[in-house]
This record gives C-alpha cells, structure tokens and sequence, in this order.
C-alpha cells in the first residue's frame, strides 16, 4: 500500500469520477504532451478532455514546485509498506526523473549542491533516505536486496514508471540490485565509487580504514575528509569547499544516521562483497547504459572493481579522476556534472 503526504504534490489529480492519467501518463503537464499521450492511444478520450481543461492550471503549480533548489527544497514523506520515507523533489519537471541513492551513514544533507543544483536543470531530481536512515522510519534491512526492495518502493509510492538511478558507494550496490529486480523501472544507471557482488577487498574495510568511520569529530561532517579525499593539499581542499556546500542549507535539515542502521548497513555491505563463485554472473542482466565513476585511490571501495564493473557490464563506460579517494565527484564537481549530463541526455 503506497500513500504520499507531500506538502506540495506536483500534480493535483482532480476527482471527478472521469479516467485519469497515472504512473508516466501523469507527468503529461501541457496540451501537446497530450495531445501525444492520444495519438499514442496511452489515455482515454474522457481523459484527454479532462487533462486537457486542467493541464493549464495544473503546470504552474509544477512549475512552482521545480522553482527549488537543493537547499530550498522541502523534505516531504511518502509512505510505502508501512514505512515513512523521507525525500527531497526538486528541479525540471519534464523527462526522466533521476533518483539518488546515498553512501553509507550518508543522509538527505550530505548530497552535494553542486550536483545535484547542476543536474536539477535538465531533469527532476529526487534525493532519498532508505528506510531506517535519516527522517525515515522503519527498520534499517541488513541485506543489500532488502534496502534495493525498499527504494523500489518509495519510487513506487512517488508514481513513477521510469527512473535513471544514480547510486553513490553503498547506493550504488541498491542501484545495481534495483536494476536486476525492476529492470523495467530503470533507464539510466549512474554507478559512483562502488563495486560488484563480491568485489575485490570487499568483504571488509581495510584495517586503516574502518577507524575513520568511528571517530568522533566536532563537527562531526569532518569525517568525510579522510573517507572521502585524497591526502593532497588539493584534495583537502577540495574537502573543505564540499564541507561548506553541504553546510549551507540552513533550516528544514535531515537527521543524523542512528547506529542500529549503521551495524545493519554495515552486515549489509559484508554480505555484499563477500567473494564467492558466479558473483559477478548477476551483471550481465544488466543492460541499460551504464556510466561508472571513480577515483585514482578509493579506500573504502578499491579502485579496481571500477574496472571490474566496467568489463563485466555489457553496456558500461568508466571515469577514473586523478588523485582523488571515494567522492572523486565531490571534488571534480565540473567534469562530472558534464560527463553526467552528456550521458543522460542521449
């Protein structure tokens, strides 16, 4: 059962017991859309004559609702399954909508502005909290294959028939495990620092590490410099500027990731990259167009399975940034954003 409670719906549906357009159909917005959507004999004539009388009040409230940014963007909830998910809705309300899946003890504010603003332009973007992270409520699954079904239902819940998936480290094993399960669901895959089933050194971070994850900074954001950046001058620095970013949204802010999901996340991530025979068989079933990201150095999920999901998949392409760590995106914000966007827009 999904029910969304959002302070702001982008497409009030009016209820006058005539056929109504749902799922794709819906984010039809203007007379020519659909006038498509019929020809293409998608909706009803009833229903055209319905949209048709409402499509003209219907977009400005869209177009409202897509004046956000990142950082003005209200946290709205959805339910699904009996859990409340939180999210984030925000850019241009036409095209594939792009939804993005966050890194462990990652939550709705440690997705980058200068992304996320970036893409915003060209597509809606929605930003997530999996069951068990965040605002979100709900028991945090300790599979990859359980936080994969519960993503699919929060996309579920928010209408939407097709997606482009964009799943950063652990996001990026939801995304992969979304893509097997729902494969009708994705378009597009956007794979950054992250590895296969069974990767190599993934069945465990490195001993120097796992620590990083468990120190105590004040503020405690700090920790991302290590995990995420390289040693370098540049790469710190770097850091820093991705620090002040997602410091900037000053009010409406998610909620740190509690420790029953950082263990449940963590069992999550052990049974994940634990190697055994045929792991990697699953990804040639994944044949949607596929753009994987890297830095030169990732410590918390090596470099090389980069390169293994690159070969294994049958439609993939590989960035690697030099002398960066795990969020070589966050660092090289500008060539990503335009690998990004030259890829989505194909």
């Amino acid at each position: 059962m999904h029910r969304q409670s959002d302070p702001a719906p982008e497409l009030n549906q009016p209820d006058t017991g005539k056929p109504s357009m749902t799922g794709a159909d819906a984010r039809a917005k203007t007379p020519a859309q659909l006038n498509e959507l019929l020809e293409q004999g998608k909706i009803s004539p009833e229903a055209y004559a319905e949209y048709s009388a409402t499509a003209d009040a219907v977009l400005p409230t869209s177009l409202e609702s897509s004046g956000h940014t990142h950082n003005t963007a209200p946290t709205r909830f959805a339910e699904a399954d009996g859990i409340r998910f939180a999210y984030r809705r925000f850019g241009n309300p036409l095209g594939t909508p792009i939804v993005l899946l966050q890194h462990f003890m990652g939550n709705l504010d440690t997705f980058d502005p200068a992304i996320t603003d970036a893409l915003a332009a060209r597509r809606e973007v929605i930003l997530t909290d999996n069951a068990g992270v965040g605002l979100s409520t709900g028991a945090a699954p300790a599979t990859v294959a359980g936080m994969a079904r519960d993503a699919a239902s929060l996309i579920d819940a928010l209408g939407l028939e097709q997606v482009d998936l964009f799943g950063f480290s652990m996001g990026g094993y939801v995304a992969q495990q979304i893509t097997v399960d729902r494969p009708e669901l994705v378009r597009r895959l956007i794979l950054v620092g992250t590895g296969p089933r069974g990767g190599e050194g993934m069945a465990q971070l490195a001993p120097d590490t796992a620590p990083l994850f468990g120190k105590v900074y004040e503020p405690q954001d700090l920790m991302w410099l290590p995990i995420f950046f390289s040693p370098s001058d540049a790469s710190q620095a770097a850091g820093r500027r991705y620090l002040e970013r997602i410091r900037a949204r000053c009010e409406d802010r998610d909620v740190p990731v509690q420790h029953g999901t950082v263990a449940a996340h963590s069992a999550a991530a052990r049974e994940w990259g634990a190697a055994a025979p045929g792991s990697f068989d699953y990804l040639r079933a994944i044949t949607q167009p596929t753009l994987v990201f890297n830095g030169s150095d990732d410590i918390v999920v090596p470099t090389f399975n980069s390169y293994l999901l690159q070969q294994k998949l049958p439609n993939a392409e590989l960035v690697l940034f030099p002398d960066s760590n795990h969020g070589s995106h966050f660092q090289f914000t500008e060539p990503f954003n335009r690998y990004v966007t030259e890829f989505l827009d194909r």
